[in-house]
């Protein structure tokens, strides 16, 4: 792209360089996020998610974890009916159908998610509250990579996360 014939390919990455001329990855443009070095599309996640809780509404966002470079997975889902969610089908639909970097770090289980004029979801508050349990008062759990299941995160658990003592 400097001079006639040169090409390039658009991955969606932002960067940042530095005075001394290091580049460095920053964030994901657009709805993606990046987890463990891959690219996590969540369009694709939320629907896999969808077609494993029969068709409920659910949005896909990365967030900070301190310690950690990139975005977690977080997946807010719709309860309307307050009848729970099967976590063991969603984890095992989840091993199945994505590769481990995509699967969700954290759930965030809500009556009702908000949509834009186009009826796109608006994700940007969900991406600021993030798991801080001081902010978010719904139910939120997290994956327990030992038991292989989500777990609801509590005060202790939460604090063990921020001061890394819990990888993720």
């Amino acid at each position: 792209i400097f001079k006639k014939g040169d090409s390039y390919f658009l991955t969606g990455d932002l960067f940042i360089k530095d005075e001394y001329g290091y580049v460095y990855f920053h964030d994901r443009i657009g709805d993606t996020f990046r987890w463990r070095g891959e690219n996590v599309s969540t369009a694709e996640v939320e629907a896999t998610m969808s077609k494993i809780l029969g068709l409920r509404d659910v949005v896909v966002y990365g967030v900070k974890v301190p310690g950690t470079e990139g975005r977690a997975g977080m997946a807010a889902i719709v309860d309307v009916d307050k009848k729970g969610i099967d976590l063991t089908q969603l984890v095992q639909g989840l091993k199945k159908l994505l590769p481990n970097y995509a699967h969700p770090m954290f759930l965030r289980i809500v009556d009702s998610v908000s949509v834009t004029g186009t009826f796109k979801l608006q994700k940007t508050k969900l991406r600021q509250e993030g798991f801080d349990l001081g902010t978010v008062k719904d139910k939120l759990l997290y994956y327990d990579a030992k038991v292989r299941q989500y777990l609801d995160l509590d005060e202790d658990t939460y604090a063990k996360i921020i001061c890394s003592e819990i990888r993720m």
